[in-house]
């Protein structure tokens, strides 16, 4: 109860100050922008690196071994069976320019495929490699002069240098193009939902200021733990959703309160004691549950849960600070100017509200079977998810509308073992320097002759300047995610490496590569994924009792949430783990889920449903105290609210869906499996299952154990839970 009296009396004194507190909140997002602009981002490559995998990184590190960037020029035929003799003049060339560039280091002479189908001049570059993004062009230069000469080869550049030079572009493209268009997209939402330009304006601007802030603060606790790619998108697409969300239920219970004939005043207290301490429960759940990420080990998982966390508690703090000053200094002024038709239209939903009686209906009169048929549905939907395959993408997955991806292909189907890799990592004295290379070597043969691992390249053996650090790096033929990509890790590591370098007692050594981190990494997440939701349900589950005083409503909510995280999960395998819906999305699939989607997936849906469900369950536990019957009160109470949870899931659905048109698969996936989620939580879920289990449950909902009693409610504590929906 003092919570929701606090937001009261913040927002009296926002309503009673609005040019300090807006004054205030504009410098409060002008020094968190500053001061991240300040300080810079602190960033570093997504880490996924644990179990074995994770040991070996550590001991390549500590070897500290040149780490030069490669580029590879493919020479092969536009038409037909390659010439080999003009393939091979090209190829010159391009050794011969490649070894007057100060950026190239090392060139190789051309090699041909084992096909015969094509040249491959691999090119080693001056200078660390994280700087030779900055550099490449002067390589892609050259083999681009090259290439004219020849118009009947194909000569092209594929490297990690290169095709970081094409794709950073690419994918700085598709943020910008999101922010672009989801601005105006969630306007017309809003001018759909409020029919005034002002009133639209309010959520948005909230909600940018919000994500500007969180951004700048993220710079700042990227020092603490690294912030990852993803990092900045995640904000966006939160703190708009949010950021939206909390305004709209704000400014509709304003609006409702305005609309009665109260001053703006009271009607900003009166939405301050209801809707402001729903969006106050709201964000603590969804904070509660983003802190279920920290259970997982991983930088990435850490980073993505503070920023989530900080855009939230960002838009939690303006909207019961700055947004009840906004509404009050702008009182009727809210309501222009006005869009007629929208405004007319906007007016008559509002007064009639014949959509969700309608569909509201089955469950009212038959709750039992339409109970029962919403489940049903909902877990057939949920069943794919049985068969779902993790696997961390890379940029194998990115769609081939991108030219340089075509190359990449055509370089991996002339030269497979250009494409994937393990380590077989060893740590020995420097006086076992000798025996290790040794059994490296052997270890090197024996691999090539192993079907699971690559045929057409030797294995390269490395050594550190001080002889104690030794790696052999071994081509498998598989992708990583895949059944035979597993397997050369578990042939690696249960049989070849063991019987390789038993010899050597003190060698400590661990097998590691992308492929061998794909799969440690999994199974970690496989690990984390129980600890985690048990985090999240029972502090979610103790946030809801705190709210409802209700143990049942808090159970439903759970199971609820569940089944919509569930029928998500089914709806992201039917997708993306398989190849029908490349075409319509977009993408290329690579037979799996983005290995980290899925628990992050389930903590954001847990958060962001709160959302609705304790605005519903808050408008229907009005109505009960006001003497309704169950059934009587489940229906004011949703359909009462029902034009803001549909406002709200609209401007959601609208940007979690832009998201899921970027190039890169892990903002696809998260982008559809967000605005599915959602939209089925804010239909199938909120009109049709939580009717229907209410009615059933009838006087059971509002349960509650004496310990869980309030005691006699005060004046004021009487005005903070009248009318607790928004």
């Amino acid at each position: 109860m003092e919570r929701r009296m606090m937001t009261v009396r913040i927002a009296r004194w926002s309503a009673t100050h609005p040019w300090r507190a807006i004054c205030a909140w504009a410098l409060f997002v002008a020094v968190c922008v500053g001061a991240g602009g300040a300080v810079g981002t602190r960033t570093s490559d997504a880490d996924f690196s644990s179990g074995e995998s994770g040991r070996a990184a550590e001991i390549v590190d500590s070897g500290r071994f040149p780490a030069p960037a490669v580029e590879n020029v493919l020479v092969s035929a536009r038409f037909g069976a390659l010439d080999e003799a003009a393939a091979r003049r090209a190829a010159a060339g391009v050794v011969a320019r490649f070894r007057t560039l100060p950026e190239v280091a090392e060139v190789d002479p051309a090699e041909l495929a084992p096909d015969g189908s094509a040249l491959l001049v691999r090119a080693e570059m001056a200078g660390p490699g994280d700087d030779a993004a900055e550099h490449v062009r002067a390589l892609l230069d050259a083999t681009a002069a090259v290439a004219k000469g020849y118009p009947g080869l194909r000569v092209e550049e594929v490297g990690d240098a290169s095709m970081d030079e094409a794709l950073t572009s690419r994918i700085q493209g598709d943020f910008h193009k999101a922010e672009l268009i989801s601005i105006p997209v969630t306007l017309v939402i809003l001018l759909v939902a409020f029919g005034a330009l002002v009133a639209a304006g309010v959520p948005v601007l909230l909600a940018l200021s919000s994500v500007g802030a969180a951004i700048g603060l993220s710079a700042l606790s990227s020092h603490l733990v690294p912030a990852t790619d993803a990092l900045n998108s995640v904000i966006l697409l939160v703190g708009m959703a949010v950021g939206v969300d909390y305004s709209l239920f704000y400014l509709r219970r304003e609006r409702e309160e305005r609309a009665k004939g109260r001053t703006s005043a009271d009607a900003v207290e009166i939405a301050a004691a209801t809707s402001g301490h729903a969006v106050v429960v709201s964000g603590l759940a969804v904070t509660v549950a983003m802190g279920g990420l920290f259970i997982a080990n991983g930088s990435t998982f850490h980073s993505l849960a503070i920023g989530a966390i900080l855009v939230v508690t960002v838009a939690v703090l303006g909207s019961v600070t700055v947004l009840p000053a906004l509404l009050a200094g702008l009182g009727r002024l809210l309501d222009r100017p006005r869009v007629p038709l929208v405004w007319r239209l906007t007016a008559r939903r509002e007064s009639e509200g014949r959509f969700w009686p309608t569909v509201l209906r089955p469950a009212l009169r038959r709750p039992g079977p339409t109970l029962a048929v919403a489940v049903v549905a909902l877990l057939a939907l949920a069943a794919p998810a049985l068969s779902m395959t993790l696997k961390l993408p890379d940029d194998a997955d990115l769609p081939r509308s991108i030219p340089i991806m075509r190359s990449y292909d055509r370089l991996l189907d002339a030269f497979p073992s250009t494409g994937s890799s393990l380590q077989i990592a060893v740590r020995a004295p420097a006086d076992q320097a000798t025996r290790v290379r040794r059994a490296l070597t052997g270890l090197g043969g024996r691999v090539r002759q192993d079907p699971l691992f690559a045929q057409d390249t030797r294995p390269r053996l490395r050594t550190s300047r001080d002889r104690t650090v030794s790696v052999l790096d071994v081509g498998v033929r598989y992708q990583a995610g895949t059944d035979g990509a597993r397997r050369s890790v578990d042939e690696l590591r249960q049989r070849l490496a063991p019987a390789a370098l038993s010899g050597l007692p003190d060698a400590r050594y661990a097998v590691g590569g992308w492929i061998a981190m794909n799969a440690d990494f999994g199974s970690d997440v496989a690990d984390a994924m129980p600890w985690a939701i048990g985090f999240v349900l029972v502090l979610t589950v103790a946030v809801l009792l705190a709210t409802f005083r209700a143990p049942v409503v808090a159970l439903t909510a759970i199971v609820l949430n569940s089944l919509s995280a569930a029928a998500s999960y089914g709806l992201l395998t039917l997708v993306f783990q398989h190849h029908w819906a490349e075409a319509a999305l977009g993408f290329r699939s690579n037979g799996g889920i983005v290995t980290w989607l899925p628990l992050f997936l389930f903590v954001v849906l847990f958060g962001l449903s709160m959302d609705y469900h304790v605005f519903v369950v808050s408008r229907i536990q009005e109505a009960v105290r006001d003497g309704m019957p169950t059934r009587q009160a489940v229906a004011h109470g949703i359909t009462g609210s029902a034009g803001t949870v549909t406002s709200a899931a609209v401007v959601m659905v609208a940007v979690f869906s832009i998201f899921g048109t970027l190039s890169t698969l892990d903002m696809k996936q998260l982008g559809v499996g967000l605005a599915a989620a959602i939209l089925l939580d804010a239909t199938i879920i909120r009109a049709v299952v939580l009717p229907a289990a209410m009615i059933l449950l009838g006087r059971w909902n509002w349960w509650t154990p004496r310990p869980l009693r309030p005691g006699r409610r005060t004046e004021p504590e009487r005005l903070a839970v009248t009318a607790a929906g928004p």
